[in-house]
């Protein structure tokens, strides 16, 4: 009896324990189900084997003030790249196309690659490039780190007309970087869009998987920034801003960027902040980590310095100068003017912030522009890591010394939506008494005009003489001319060209065998423009170019194409003076600087030419790198007869006096 009652004791305990064991596991197996069900965002990142974009937005309020037709709102977005290929992503770029005038007023972990900085207008779309992470390595070099592979860019702004329950989300994403294919993004619910990039088996980059930095890009200006010596709390930078574009140029360059961590210039070498002030230092988080530094032989402290160029004088001294390539006053020619004169060079000692205070901790401005005076506009990338730079050894050694650290901004010309040319042409010809002059408002026209000008009336045709006389005296000159003419006048009169330079192209003369033209450059600046090029682009009559009579020309191919005629002053007389007074201040009118030259052709090389149909005349006009504005019109040849005649006419008046000499 006592042992069946032990038994059925020992097998109650059992089923007891037995029935905990199984409750304690329920949990568990509940918490394997939840976890082995991903989420939707998850199972198409999980599909992915490619680069895996998404864009969610996540949050929205109303925002002041109340505008029925243009109402803002506040939004809040992440956009997500997460490497699931094979192969590092580097230098990550990626296109959100924003379609309700967004406003972006930041962005975590990422900048805008054409160098704006934020805030700023991105209603059009915009590329966002990684930083301070711009790789993402692959889950087998990291076993899956997820740290390593994916960025998410924690997006603010504002954009405008899309109240809930509408979602403001952009028309596309898709990876930026080169080689890789994207379809169209699609839809995950209402808030959120997808999509899985993948590699282009037909694109062939010149670099291979193992190559620890991706190569060197062209483009028309190049920016290196180059450590060339690091310490624990400092390192010494060289910049080099070369030009690559044989039009391009830049004249008392301006450049610009952005410190991301706190950095600050310390002192330079062959250039100079515009701006020179250290109390953004002394009184900020700089002062507090650097408290033994003297602040006063601090350069910069601001956020985003803007650095020019030293003049010449400078160069040997032993303090700013002795930088080779050094203190041109910003002068950067192309290297088919001149090869010597195509870059600039600069050194710069930056001090660092916390956690970045040990000798590897680099990281690069962000957000570069540069321009120049009467130039073209650059638009600039994000810097890219790329191989060290070398450099000869400065003792004479027939060895090279490597950089530290190398990256490479790429730079190219744009021509900025709403931006206005700064210089304009001018047309004429042998065969028309009037002059085409440059259109109303090419250089732009100040938004309050009154009653005095029309911005709307088409330019008046002119007499050749009032190209020699500024805007504001031509009245009497060009009413008096369209009376003669009997050419209608608008009233108001048109607006002004504004604009500093202008050029005058004419057609002089126009035989069987040949033809030729006469360029004038005027400036009506006030400054002056020392090693100036000009160059034209002629559709047909480049091939049959044959001299130039007071300026070096040559003609010029670009992108292949023999099309482009290149002009710059003779040695000495390459100085473009700018405008002066008058003889008599009082009463005559101010006089411009002025440079001219006949040009040549043959009808040899260019059979079925016709010049006065519209060959003789440019397609386009460059000065100083910058393409002006054209005429929409050609002169005409109505008044060939007419001017015939009165070639014959002065032609008999000569012979008569001759005879009468005689």
């Amino acid at each position: 009896m006592a042992l069946k009652k032990k038994k059925k004791h020992s097998f109650v305990f059992i089923f007891y324990l037995s029935l905990i064991f199984t409750l304690m596991m329920i949990p568990f197996s509940l918490s394997q189900t939840v976890a082995e069900a991903p989420s939707p965002a998850a199972a198409a990142a999980d599909s992915c084997n490619g680069i895996f974009l998404s864009y969610a937005y996540s949050s929205a309020a109303k925002l002041k003030p109340t505008a029925p037709t243009h109402q803002p709102y506040r939004f809040e977005s992440v956009l997500t790249v997460l490497n699931n290929g094979d192969e590092e992503l580097k230098s990550w770029r990626v296109f959100v196309g924003f379609k309700n005038n967004e406003y972006l007023v930041s962005a975590s972990n990422a900048v805008l690659a054409d160098g704006t900085s934020l805030p700023a207008q991105v209603g059009n779309g915009t590329v966002f490039a990684g930083y301070p992470m711009s790789d993402l390595k692959t889950a087998i070099e990291t076993a899956g780190d997820l740290s390593q592979m994916r960025v998410q860019v924690k997006l603010l702004g504002t954009q405008f007309g899309v109240a809930a329950p509408d979602v403001p989300l952009p028309e596309n994403i898709e990876l930026a970087n080169d080689g890789f294919v994207c379809p169209k993004a699609s839809l995950q619910g209402k808030s959120e869009m997808q999509v899985c990039c993948t590699k282009d088996p037909n694109f062939k980059l010149n670099v291979t998987v193992d190559d620890e930095f991706l190569p060197r890009q062209s483009g028309d200006l190049t920016i290196m920034y180059d450590v060339t010596r690091t310490y624990e709390s400092n390192y010494w930078a060289q910049v080099t801003i070369s030009n690559h574009n044989p039009l391009g140029r830049l004249d008392n360059w301006k450049l610009s960027f952005d410190w991301m961590r706190d950095e600050f210039i310390y002192t330079m070498k062959g250039a100079y902040p515009y701006f020179v002030d250290s109390s953004y230092c002394l009184f900020g988080v700089q002062g507090t980590h650097y408290r033994d530094l003297d602040f006063g032989s601090v350069l910069n402290c601001e956020r985003r310095p803007t650095i020019i160029d030293l003049p010449p004088t400078k160069a040997n001294d032993t303090t700013l100068g002795l930088i080779p390539k050094c203190c041109r006053n910003g002068t950067i020619l192309p290297s088919t003017m001149d090869p010597s004169k195509s870059s600039s060079v600069f050194q710069m000692q930056v001090f660092k912030m916390p956690p970045d205070v040990n000798r590897s901790e680099l990281y690069p401005p962000q957000n570069w522009k540069v321009n120049g005076t009467l130039n073209p506009d650059y638009k600039c990338g994000p810097p890219v890591r790329v191989s060290p730079s070398q450099f000869p050894d400065p003792s004479g050694l027939p060895s090279n010394t490597a950089a530290v650290a190398s990256w490479q901004v790429v730079c190219n010309i744009t021509k900025p939506k709403g931006t206005s040319p700064k210089c304009c042409v001018s047309f004429s010809a042998y065969y028309n008494d009037s002059v085409v002059p440059c259109r109303t408002c090419a250089c732009g026209c100040p938004s309050n005009t009154a009653r005095t000008c029309s911005t709307n009336a088409a330019a008046v045709l002119l007499p050749p003489e009032a190209l020699l006389i500024p805007f504001e005296n031509r009245t009497a000159m060009t009413k008096a001319w369209a009376d003669l003419r009997h050419l209608t006048v608008p009233d108001p009169m048109p607006c002004g060209d504004n604009c500093g330079v202008s050029i005058n192209w004419h057609v002089y003369t126009d035989y069987s065998r040949g033809w030729s033209a006469r360029i004038t450059i005027f400036n009506w600046d006030e400054t002056a423009f020392p090693d100036w090029f000009a160059a034209v682009e002629m559709d047909k009559a480049t091939p049959g170019f044959r001299k130039m009579y007071s300026f070096n020309g040559s003609a010029l191919e670009l992108n292949g194409v023999n099309d482009t005629i290149f002009m710059q002053g003779l040695p000495g007389l390459n100085y473009l003076v700018a405008e002066t007074d008058g003889a008599n201040k009082q009463k005559d009118p101010r006089v411009p600087g002025k440079q001219q030259t006949v040009i040549s052709f043959t009808k040899k090389d260019t059979p079925g030419i016709n010049v006065a149909a519209g060959d003789g005349f440019p397609s386009k006009v460059f000065f100083n790198g910058e393409e002006c504005d054209l005429p929409s019109v050609l002169p005409t040849n109505n008044s060939n007869r007419k001017g015939s005649t009165t070639a014959l006419s002065i032609f008999i008046a000569v012979f008569v006096f001759m005879l009468v000499q005689q």
